[in-house]
């Protein structure tokens, strides 16, 4: 909704934010005060602005980095105080004046949008501006656009208001952003306190109005008192123009807008904002201004006034830039002095620091000692340092193996471990020396724990890949355990239903049929005689199994095959039918029976989905009891290479998957025992 000067519109009581827009190079201060049923300030901590932006209710708050040539205050109605009627938005400027400001406008939003919009067309040659308030109305807020002017600048408004502004030269202050309502020290308060008492007392000595006394009748409300303007135009008021406090009728109808004193130069009616009513016997009167602001109120104890500081408080000096690579915590030339080098955390600058000694070939290269000359030629290592790197080695290699099996190499702590010996200043290439019987155990570990399913899934095939090149590890074991996982994976991905498709161009396919594999093959049938081996080849569809050979061949529909195993080197096919199964002798029968079975369960529809596991999956938990239990090797020749786990009772015989009923064997042993209980 558009509105013009004086008029209001309903808003909703959540939270909103009040967009100050301009065009210009003016900067202008938005400002908010928090006012009581009396139409001022409860504290001086009502008043948000840049030295306060925050109000302690966090009903209002200030952007303190807008966009530019914008000003932001998020107001928060449903976390405003119950005693707080009004909210008045106003705005200030340390140069300039309103009416130099072209496109000012005020905008409230809600979480849906724009719900009122104030476009401001005739500002006065003002430094202060009240733009507009949100009040409550039957349990409602509204938004009322107001628009009126102070050419005494922020102090004016805001004194008009209720709040005591600290006008007296200012001392030497803390170059620190702070809360300037915060409670100060003991014995900077007492200070505080004798100088109010000063103050109060040399201003009761020149005040002409006699106080209230004993004897003296005592209004039902007395209206928070104001400074006294220096002059009329100090309010932007006609001279003479009084500011009384206005009351609403109770029958006013909902948002009625009450005419006001006049407020710009055209002598035009401003509309004011709702005053109660005031105490009887001075209905209509204006607020003394020569009352203090530690008048006591009725009912109430005296308000001693706390001097609001509108001088801008002087920001601390910018940190120190961070390092090139900020995430990474390492030595790094000091900012402020860049002959030493001081320790980088990863998020700020510590204490830590260290001179630089300059670098020879006869100097250590940690600690820039001279080093020994050897008897034939050439330097001896440095003997403090060199007992500093094993003595702190000996604690570091032992925490690197706890959290390469609690998190592997990643994370968090795995930086941590790494910046602990940076800040030790030795050379990661120790470390990683260290580090390398180290290293080929956990790749162990974690081919034998992906392999204790007979499924290599593609999070395990990666973690492998990250931790041999995290732990830069290299040589004959390293690239057989690389292809161990290679496979594995491609065996995997077979048995879940990625199959490849074969071009054949000789022979017939059925429509939609596509060949997954094509490859010499030995039908094996048992016979009362013996074994009778027919050569030819086996072809693998999405519909069918064929053995093509010569004199002989078989063909059998997915929806006959059972199961498809290994035995004894050949490729077993079990059938519905007791002399429906085949068994076929192949170079790779381990690849042609993963084929076999992905194409079976992609006919039958029994492929796995992503992440499930099948019934041999064993729990990582249980991986790390028996790996923890059996010492990490075979238990019957104590080889620490090619390693399986095994149960002890099988899976074909009822054996359990559970800690007790598993061991660690390698390739070798686990071959030899078999099936055998």
């Amino acid at each position: 909704m558009k509105l013009s000067k004086g008029a209001h519109a309903p808003v909703p009581t959540s939270l909103l934010a009040v967009v100050v827009s301009w065009r210009s190079e003016h900067v202008v201060d938005a400002n908010a005060l928090l006012l009581d049923d009396t139409g001022t300030v409860r504290t001086d901590r009502d008043l948000v602005f840049y030295n306060a932006p925050r109000h302690v209710s966090q009903a209002v708050t200030l952007d303190q980095e807008p966009a530019p040539g914008t000003a932001r205050l998020s107001v928060s109605l449903p976390r405003t105080e119950s005693d707080v009627h009004r909210i008045v938005v106003s705005g200030s400027l340390d140069h300039g004046t309103f009416g130099d400001i072209a496109g000012l406008t005020v905008t409230v939003f809600a979480a849906d949008g724009p719900v009122a919009r104030f476009d401001i067309e005739d500002a006065d040659a003002v430094a202060a501006m009240m733009f507009g308030e949100f009040y409550r109305r039957e349990g409602r807020w509204r938004f009322r656009a107001i628009g009126q002017g102070w050419s005494s600048g922020l102090a004016g408004l805001i004194t008009e208001f209720g709040v005591a502004v600290d006008d007296s030269p200012r001392r030497a202050r803390t170059p620190r952003t702070a809360d300037p309502f915060a409670r100060p020290h003991p014995a900077a308060e007492q200070d505080a306190r004798n100088e109010r008492g000063r103050a109060a007392a040399e201003q009761d000595s020149g005040n002409e109005r006699r106080r209230p006394g004993a004897h003296d009748a005592v209004p039902a409300r007395t209206p928070r008192p104001t400074a006294e303007p220096s002059s009329p135009q100090d309010r932007h008021l006609p001279s003479g123009a009084p500011y009384p406090p206005r009351s609403v009728p109770e029958s006013a109808p909902l948002g009625a807008d009450v005419a006001g004193p006049s407020a710009h130069r055209g002598g035009a009616a401003l509309p004011r904002p709702d005053f109660p009513a005031a105490s009887p016997g001075s209905a209509g009167a204006a607020p003394s201004v020569n009352s203090t602001p530690s008048e006591p109120s009725a009912g109430g104890p005296p308000r001693m006034p706390q001097h609001v500081d509108l001088t801008r408080r002087i920001s601390q000096p910018a940190p120190p830039p961070p390092p090139p690579n900020p995430g990474r915590a390492d030595w790094h030339p000091d900012p402020e002095d860049p002959s030493r080098l001081r320790w980088w955390d990863g998020t700020e600058w510590t204490s830590a620091t260290f001179r630089r000694t300059p670098l020879g070939p006869r100097a250590c290269a940690r600690c820039g000692n001279a080093l020994r000359r050897k008897l034939f030629g050439g330097t001896a290592p440095c003997e403090a340092c060199e007992a500093e790197i094993e003595e702190f080695l000996t604690h570091w290699h032992t925490r690197a193996w706890r959290v390469l099996i609690a998190s592997g190499p990643q994370g968090e702590p795995w930086e941590a471990l790494w910046a602990s010996l940076r800040y030790q200043r030795i050379d990661e290439n120790i470390g990683r020396t260290a580090l390398r019987e180290v290293g080929l155990s956990y790749v162990e570990r974690l081919v034998t724990f992906a392999f204790a399913d007979g499924a290599i899934q593609q999070d395990e095939y990666d973690t492998f890949e990250r931790a041999v090149g995290e732990l830069v590890l290299t040589g004959p074991l390293v690239e057989d355990l690389r292809r161990r996982m290679h496979r594995g994976r491609t065996l995997c991905r077979l048995r879940e239903g990625d199959l490849p498709v074969v071009r054949t161009p000789g022979l017939h396919l059925d429509s939609e049929e596509k060949v997954h594999l094509d490859l010499v093959a030995t039908h094996v049938r048992q016979l009362a005689r013996g074994p009778k081996l027919t050569e030819g080849r086996l072809i693998a569809s999405n519909k069918k199994l064929r053995f093509v050979g010569s004199g002989a061949g078989v063909e059998m529909p997915w929806s006959r095959v059972v199961s498809v195993h290994v035995e004894a080197g050949v490729v077993a096919i079990a059938a519905t039918s007791a002399r429906g199964g085949a068994s076929f002798e192949v170079a790779d029968p381990d690849y042609v029976a993963a084929a076999l079975e992905g194409a079976l369960r992609v006919a039958k529809r029994l492929v796995l989905t992503p992440g499930q596991r099948d019934t041999r999956s064993i729990a990582q938990e249980v991986k790390a009891e028996v790996w923890q239990r059996d010492g990490g090797k075979c238990v019957e020749c104590g080889s620490g290479h090619y390693l399986e786990f095994d149960h002890v009772i099988p899976l074909s015989r009822g054996g359990a998957t559970s800690a007790s009923n598993l061991q660690i064997l390698c390739r070798a042993c686990n071959r030899a025992k078999g099936a055998r209980i």
